[in-house]
Formats: structure tokens, sequence, C-alpha cells
């Protein structure tokens, strides 16, 4: 029925959906095992940033599979099931998705709790489910919205439209856009780049980003101001200094 699988490459952990013959689409037993991928990824100090994405050319994650919603029983069930988008958005780390062909319904708002979308010519995004009579429930109401603006948002959900990546990118959806034959290539070399920084500057840095979407500004500076301070007393901020003056690359801990 599929797995979602995890690699660790130095600092840098990927998670890659893997059932390409379904689009990458997600089944409960592959919500329990990025659930534990998750875990693995938040308690590993070694790991500092994290790559997600689909097998195969034809989708990053195609989201539910709707064959077997009815396995959640009743309503009440199915509100309180986990959610495999809630399970990423709880990564602490900085995320990349590497979107390889479809990313559409729930994979869509997979790509969406994602810190930044790196994809290929090829990528195309939808918010589909009102073409099945629902609306998504991952978050891209907020997500989307927050990402885009309302119109483009309200445009997406309420039409169902998949998108290409080009458009994706013009309405700043996707931050990265590349030929499908270098997204790997610059999805890594950018994700090794910035896990070489210090992993408590990375999550702190996304931590006061995520502050943005949900707070005032004054009441979000005053928290990144805060999150500064824990940085400045850091041994990995004396590092930064001690690397700077003696013009040679920092070796960052952690701590």
């Amino acid at each position: 029925m599929g797995t979602v699988d995890y690699v660790k490459d130095g600092h840098v952990a990927t998670i890659r959906f893997n059932r390409p013959d379904k689009l990458n689409a997600l089944t409960k037993d592959m919500t329990k095992q990025l659930l534990e991928a998750i875990r693995e990824a938040n308690d590993d100090d070694e790991v500092r940033v994290v790559v997600v994405t689909g097998a195969g050319q034809k989708a990053f994650s195609a989201g539910s599979d709707v064959t077997l919603l009815d396995e959640y029983g009743t309503n009440w069930h199915f509100r309180n099931r986990v959610e495999y988008n809630d399970v990423l958005r709880s990564l602490r780390k900085p995320v990349i998705a590497m979107v390889n062909g479809y990313a559409v319904g729930g994979g869509f708002e997979l790509a969406l709790c994602c810190d930044l979308r790196f994809a290929g010519e090829s990528a195309k995004f939808g918010a589909v489910e009102i073409k099945l009579g629902w609306i998504g429930g991952g978050g891209v109401t907020q997500l989307l919205t927050h990402l885009v603006g309302y119109g483009q948002a309200m445009r997406l959900i309420l039409s169902g439209d998949i998108i290409s990546a080009k458009e994706a990118k013009e309405i700043g959806l996707v931050e990265v856009l590349v030929p499908d034959d270098e997204l790997e290539k610059t999805t890594y070399e950018y994700a090794h780049k910035i896990a070489s920084y210090s992993p408590i500057a990375l999550q702190t840095a996304k931590h006061g980003c995520r502050m943005a979407l949900s707070v005032p500004l004054e009441a979000g500076i005053m928290y990144e101001r805060d999150m500064q301070t824990i940085c400045f007393y850091t041994e990995d901020k004396e590092e930064g200094i001690r690397a700077f003056k003696e013009k040679r690359t920092p070796q960052f801990k952690g701590r």
C-alpha cells in the first residue's frame, strides 16, 4: 500500500512518499509512517534541514487516497483523524518541498505546509477538492491565502483548477523553479548550504516567520528579539564571530 521512506545524508534528511503507481496518494498507514519520520527528524540533532518529495516523476503527492476515505468511519472519527499535514507542520526544522509532477488536493497542502517550494517545470498544483464536493482540511484556505493573497487563493480554491509551475512561480506559490533535470541538484545544493549554518539560528528563524502568520507586527518583533537573544548566548554565535575574524568557515555544533 505504499511507504514513506526516510533517508539521512549528513545534516539533511529526506522524506519521500513512495507510492508512485497511485501518484503517491497517502494511506492511513503512510500517515503513521510520516509521523514516525517527523519524530525521528525532530529528535535527531544531526538533522538540520528536511526535504520532502515524492517517488517517480508523475507526482509529488495526490494527497489522500479517496478510495480509502471510508476507512475513517464516522464523521467524528474523520474529524479527529491524525492529519498528515498537521504532522508535517510539527517539524521544527526548515522543510523544503521538492515538487516533481502533480501536487494536488492534500498533496498541494503538503507542499504548502513546507517552508519553501522548489519545483521542476513540469510540476502542477491544484486545490481540487471542490470538484468532489468538499474543501481541503489540511490548511489550504489559511496557508494559501497567506502565501499568495486572498484573491489568488479564492481563484484557485473555488475553481479547483490545476496550474502550471510557471504560473505558480508568478503568483508566489513556488519560490524556486528550474528545469526538471536540475530539480534534485538545485534543491539539495540549497538544503546542504543552509544545513551548514547554526541549527539554533535555523529553527529560530523558522519560528519567527511562522509567528508572523498569526500575530500583530509589534508582538512578532518582540518575539523575534527574544529569539535573537537566545542565539546571542550560544556557542554557535561565538564560533560565528571567531570564524569571521579568522576568515574561515564556521563549524556550528548546535550549542
